[in-house]
């Protein structure tokens, strides 16, 4: 059943609104964090530098890898459709669960509103600043295993803060360890390119913040 209000109510919630965003934006303003994504990586078009194929064992790259493999965050093989291949649109992205903290400890009081009204407000205050993290796999080349990397990211297709002004921007990320094939300077002939552990970062939160 659809909330009627009247013109006086609609006005009291939109300031209301208004003063509860200020007072949480104030509260959990995040610190900028690096520049994430990673932007792609311009490698040498060389052939003499990727890995050969007695390189690219599975099973001595798994050995070689160790405890570090990722299966969240990477993959072998290409993704396949329906299993996370493709990117996460915001709006395939529905809000689950208890309503955050911070939002439960907004203050309504000059709402004078029924606690249903009150929590449909908190509710959509929710929808309109969050910044949920958008994912998508990234194929980093035959230099890097496993070459596929999901990565996060943040939309900015809108302001997530009344009056606008502030955008998502990335406030944390964690570290992927990766094996990535390195050749050292020098001659062809004298040349020697092996795996080396790589720590690639991928963003893991996304924040309400200021450009």
């Amino acid at each position: 059943m659809e909330m009627k209000a009247s013109t006086a109510l609609v006005l009291c919630v939109s300031v209301t609104v208004y003063l509860a965003l200020a007072q949480l934006q104030l509260r959990v303003r995040p610190s900028p964090s690096d520049h994430l994504p990673v932007p792609d990586l311009h490698e040498d078009p060389d052939p003499a530098l990727e890995p050969g194929e007695k390189d690219l064992a599975p099973r001595l790259l798994r050995r070689k890898l160790g405890s570090s493999f990722d299966p969240v965050f990477s993959s072998v093989r290409p993704p396949t459709p329906g299993n996370g291949s493709e990117i996460t649109r915001e709006e395939d992205l529905s809000l689950v669960g208890a309503i955050p903290r911070e939002f439960q400890q907004l203050d309504f009081t000059g709402l004078r509103a029924a606690a249903k009204t009150e929590r449909r407000v908190r509710r959509w205050l929710w929808s309109y600043t969050r910044c949920p993290v958008l994912s998508v796999w990234k194929d980093l080349g035959v230099r890097f295993w496993p070459r596929y990397v999901k990565e996060g990211q943040c939309s900015a297709e809108r302001s997530c803060s009344l009056p606008e002004g502030m955008f998502c921007k990335p406030v944390r990320s964690v570290s992927v360890t990766l094996l990535r094939w390195h050749c050292q300077q020098g001659s062809r002939a004298l040349r020697r390119c092996s795996w080396i552990h790589a720590h690639y970062p991928v963003i893991s939160q996304c924040g309400c913040a200021c450009l």
